[in-house]
């Protein structure tokens, strides 16, 4: 069966001068491939496509690789570039500028010279842009194994334990259900310490009246989900319910307004208008959402920069939130898909103020 990621990738490299594409990135060859291993690069010309690995995968490359001629190259893999390039007549070749280090470009200058090189603008990243329909069934997988994570996790938080008891009881859990491992590092932050952003399970000890905040992501089948919920331990103060309704009522707006053809920064703007104009908008200092799929972070994204306009097949995080130093942070997260009309939701764990004794 033709391999439709090779394929689209052809139409984009019609649309360019250069003959041949070499990709390095790990990811963009999996991508292409759906060949696992640690080590290779994948070259693909009009009619020809070669995954080029050593030794160590010479029987799992052919399985997983399908379509694809497979060369077992020696110690210098730019060698045997070099030689297939001769072979197929391609004299202009496209490479991954985000991938390839200024030492490995001049490598690759020297061994293929008089090979034209040519900067690939990202251009297998642009068809992960848009999933397809297996790619969007593995994501709400993923996400479902976060939902369940999180109801699970409900009964295990209480005062007396540490953030990082709690980091461990998710991960635990999600490699129970299934999950290669979690798709990033956890966070887990309670009290003063919510209002760390990115404040990853430390050894403090979670109190009482005081937010925990919870963001985590299932990594399984090779793609990532990414949740974040807050919620309050003990009894929470006017303080905390007041911020926590404001990252509620933004983060619904973006839900219900966010719509394909609109920009990243049009998306942003739905959760950081509402937010500024409580007057919490110096509090808000990230983008609304980012892409997320192979990989946790990818394009597009809802920011104050954001210029790519979102289409159907586009999947991102929804994650507006307030952060006060000394006090706490809270940030409600859910991860979605763009549709023809308007959006899908993958994550679907409760987002009223959750109180636990």
């Amino acid at each position: 069966m033709p391999n439709s990621r090779v394929t689209r990738l052809r139409e984009l490299l019609s649309q360019s001068e250069g003959k041949a594409l070499l990709v390095t990135n790990a990811v963009n060859r999996h991508y292409l491939t759906g060949f696992t291993g640690s080590s290779g690069v994948v070259l693909i010309t009009k009619d020809k496509a070669a995954l080029l690995t050593d030794f160590r995968y010479r029987e799992q490359a052919p399985k997983q690789a399908q379509g694809f001629q497979i060369v077992e190259h020696g110690s210098d893999v730019n060698a045997t570039v070099a030689e297939l390039l001769k072979q197929w007549g391609a004299d202009v070749l496209l490479f991954e500028e985000r991938d390839v280090t200024f030492a490995a470009y001049r490598a690759l200058e020297q061994a293929l010279s008089p090979v034209k090189l040519l900067t690939s603008e990202g251009i297998v990243e642009k068809l992960r842009l848009i999933k397809d329909e297996s790619e969007i069934a593995i994501i709400q997988e993923a996400a479902d194994l976060a939902d369940r994570a999180f109801d699970h996790i409900l009964g295990f938080i209480k005062p007396g334990i540490s953030e990082k008891a709690v980091a461990l009881e998710l991960e635990v859990f999600m490699r129970s259900q299934g999950a290669t491992s979690s798709s990033f590092e956890t966070i887990v932050a309670s009290g003063e310490r919510s209002a760390l952003p990115h404040g990853i399970a430390s050894d403090r000890i979670i109190g009482r009246d005081e937010f925990v905040k919870l963001d985590y992501g299932a990594y399984y089948k090779g793609y990532c989900s990414d949740i974040t919920r807050t919620v309050v331990v003990g009894k929470p103060s006017d303080k905390h319910r007041e911020i926590y309704e404001i990252v509620k009522e933004a983060q619904q707006y973006a839900l219900d307004h966010l719509v394909p053809g609109m920009t990243g920064k049009e998306g942003d703007a739905l959760t950081r208008d509402i937010i500024t104009r409580y007057g919490y908008g110096e509090y808000f200092g990230h983008g609304t959402g980012h892409g997320l799929g192979m990989e946790i972070h990818e394009a597009p994204r809802l920011s104050v920069s954001g210029d790519t306009v979102l289409a159907p097949g586009m999947t991102v995080t929804v994650e507006p939130g307030i952060y006060l130093p000394g006090f706490g942070g809270v940030r409600i997260e859910d991860d979605i898909v763009i549709t023809d009309k308007g959006i899908r939701i993958f994550t679907k764990s409760p987002k009223h103020l959750i109180v636990l004794d």
